[in-house]
């Protein structure tokens, strides 16, 4: 892990998770709560099997394109969070979103619970005709530890599009969380690719 010039809180696990996050993480925007943003990534760190394209990293959560993070979490942070969307022509969409909180405890609190939050949504009510299968991907070995999860949707009504397939790469390096995400209509998930960048995206946060 590389030296930080910033000061982290204590290291005390939180059972209680989003309760903790927005406690302690939910005061106004104000310039002066920004800390300097931590390393995302590049679109030369995303898989070669798409022709990928980036819009430039903006502050804030950007916007949820599945229904496991929509609106997810209650009173969540709004400072020192930034996102970068990823597009191909028509096919597949990526995300990262960063977040750096107050202390490390709070990191560890909505790491697990956005873990749990992956895991639950193939169990989740869908639409009518929709069937979804969850899956756990494992574990990626990169700083204090990610995890890939993912998730197909088969919508026997629809006339077009009726795949889906979803990625979701939750990542920790201290007091800050980034949550990798990809989903596409065309073809396999790309699991072995997706946690080599969910790898490099954690190393370059710091």
């Amino acid at each position: 892990m590389a030296v930080r010039t910033r000061v982290r809180g204590g290291c005390v696990v939180a059972g209680a998770a989003v309760l903790a996050v927005a406690v302690a993480s939910g005061p106004a925007a104000g310039a002066d709560q920004w800390r300097p943003r931590p390393g995302s990534l590049y679109i030369s760190d995303l898989p070669t099997t798409e022709s990928w394209r980036a819009a430039p990293i903006a502050r804030g959560w950007g916007d949820s394109y599945d229904a496991c993070l929509e609106g997810w979490p209650e009173g969540r942070p709004e400072v020192n969070v930034w996102h970068r969307d990823f597009t191909t022509a028509e096919t597949a969409f990526a995300q990262q979103k960063v977040v750096v909180f107050a202390t490390e405890a709070e990191a560890v609190a909505f790491a697990e619970a956005t873990r749990h939050n992956y895991a639950g949504c193939a169990n989740r009510p869908q639409p009518p005709g929709v069937t979804a299968t969850g899956y756990d991907h494992g574990v990626v070995d990169v700083e204090e530890g990610a995890t890939l999860q993912g998730m197909y949707t088969f919508d026997a009504d629809a006339h077009e599009r009726p795949h889906f397939n979803y990625l979701w790469g939750v990542g920790r390096d201290g007091d800050t969380v980034t949550l990798v995400l990809w989903s596409s209509y065309w073809g396999e998930p790309p699991v072995a690719s997706w946690k080599k960048t969910l790898r490099t995206a954690v190393n370059k946060l710091y």
